[in-house]
């Protein structure tokens, strides 16, 4: 879309005749026009803007009325793209690799535009295309007379987490939750999440994967009956909901711009936030200048690690389960050359060992490897001894069925990738990992993997068994994480011993 300045104002070329640019071509943007307090805005807008930065193509308003809000000070345009110099910047996503961004001829200004590749999943966004968002006042959203109706009682070290959340939000500080898993990470929020919503402030949920949001929001609903609650996704219906309390993936963050007084950031470790700059930056522009960040993890990487060693990063431990039973110590048992054996249409003899003897006990478990095709060449082998053991990954068309038979104890034994490291629970359960030198296996997978064993209050404990072709530091680093969890467990009162 291309602009004409006038007065000091934007005015898009549709709306008046001049000399035009598009928008990234303006050298500055005039400074947003003062909020006329008696001008009557659209409710309607109002909800559907607050606290986002979207395309003309995402909202359902006409062009005119639009202008007439900016121009009363109510809405706001920002640069799609920006330039570095002369290089282009998303400002959507933060992307500035010049391999994410293509130029094509553009039907809306005329010319040929630069446009990010990068989240275009989530609209084109072009060197013409401004960023809308609003100025006005806030949705009214007052909270009910009683918040939180979860019924439940916190241990003591999720008590000491629960008070550390609240106080790090209504103070707008960064804190670190790290949980082992199992821990009840969930319920240590609610307490947060209620004083933030009685203080009159906007929080929301943020985690990499779609099935934690799907987990987590009639939890969240349940808990908070009284309250509005936002689930974002991929194809959700609630993607132009305002509300006090959103779960969202980490890719939805991208439609927010300064709206959320808290944001709790869970499984801050995982894939793809970990390695995606522009999901890390869409958690930074989600978030009000002055806000609160909580991050919730089970496996920090070392950098984090060693500031919570050395003081640098405010943190809180959580060391135990709920039920007060150590977390499972990894077993290391050298397999030999596994794969060679593989290629043999064979699995090494103590491997077969370990999953016939859960087999003749009709105990469940999982077993970890590290790559498909090398799953894949075990399942016939391990069919031999059961003909329902399954094997599940990433692609699989079957997977959520999988995981639900698994619950069922349909199914004796799944093979899985690292796909299974984390966010599923089974109540009773032994893990092993085939190849744990492998160097997906790293320390955080490994942790996540371990954690899989002993969840369940009625079945604390678990076996946990690393079968390898020669020892890694990763291996080692992760059950030294774990040993140390549990010391400091037992040596804060944590455990039962």
């Amino acid at each position: 879309m291309r602009f004409v300045i006038k007065n000091e104002k934007l005015i898009p070329q549709k709306l008046h005749k001049g000399d035009s640019l598009p928008i990234s071509q303006l050298e500055t943007i005039p400074q947003q026009p003062p909020l006329n307090t008696e001008f009557t805005y659209n409710p309607d807008l109002q909800q559907f803007l607050t606290g986002k930065q979207l395309l003309f193509d995402d909202i359902p308003f006409p062009l005119d009325e639009i202008q007439a809000h900016y121009e009363s000070g109510y809405v706001t345009y920002r640069k799609g793209i920006d330039y570095d110099g002369k290089r282009p910047v998303c400002t959507r996503c933060g992307n500035k690799d010049p391999h994410w961004f293509a130029v094509s001829p553009c039907s809306r200004c005329g010319e040929t535009c630069h446009y990010c590749r990068h989240c275009i999943m989530m609209g084109r966004i072009s060197e013409c295309t401004p960023l809308i968002g609003w100025n006005g006042p806030v949705p009214d959203t007052k909270p009910p007379a009683k918040l939180n109706q979860w019924q439940g009682t916190l241990s003591k070290g999720q008590m000491e987490a629960s008070n550390h959340v609240v106080e790090a939000i209504l103070r707008n500080e960064e804190h670190l939750v790290w949980a082992v898993c199992g821990a009840g990470k969930t319920e240590v929020l609610f307490a947060g999440i209620e004083a933030a919503i009685a203080a009159g402030k906007r929080i929301c949920i943020a985690t990499p994967r779609t099935d934690v949001v799907l987990e987590l929001t009639p939890r969240l609903k349940a808990a908070f009956p009284e309250i509005t609650v936002a689930s974002l996704y991929g194809g959700s219906e609630d993607r132009h909901l305002f509300a006090p309390l959103t779960i969202a993936t980490t890719h939805q963050l991208h439609r927010f711009y300064h709206a959320f007084d808290a944001i709790i950031l869970d499984e801050v470790d995982a894939f793809p936030y970990t390695v995606e700059e522009s999901l890390q930056h869409a958690a930074v522009q989600a978030r009000k200048p002055i806000s609160a960040m909580i991050y919730l993890t089970a496996t920090p990487n070392e950098k984090w690690q060693r500031e919570c060693r050395t003081g640098k990063r405010l943190f809180t431990t959580i060391p135990a389960r709920f039920h007060r039973h150590p977390l499972p110590v990894p077993e290391f048992v050298w397999s030999g050359n596994w794969q060679k054996q593989l290629k043999k249409k064979k699995l090494p003899a103590n491997a077969l060992r370990w999953i016939t003897e859960r087999l003749e006990a009709n105990k469940q478990a999982l077993v970890f490897f590290p790559h498909i095709a090398l799953m894949e060449k075990a399942l016939p082998i391990l069919r031999q001894f059961a003909p329902k053991i399954e094997a599940v990954h990433a692609e699989d068309p079957e997977r959520k069925d999988k995981v639900l038979k698994m619950r069922a104890k349909e199914i004796p034994l799944l093979l899985t990738t690292t796909i299974l490291e984390r966010g599923v629970t089974f109540p009773n359960i032994d893990v092993a990992v085939i190849g744990a030198e492998d160097t997906i296996f790293t320390e955080s997978a490994l942790v996540q993997i371990a954690g899989r064993a002993g969840r369940s209050k009625d079945h604390p404990s678990g076996v946990v068994t690393f079968f390898h072709y020669g020892k890694t530091d990763e291996m080692l680093k992760a059950r030294r994480q774990i040993v140390s969890l549990n010391r400091e467990g037992i040596e804060r009162g944590l455990l039962n011993t």
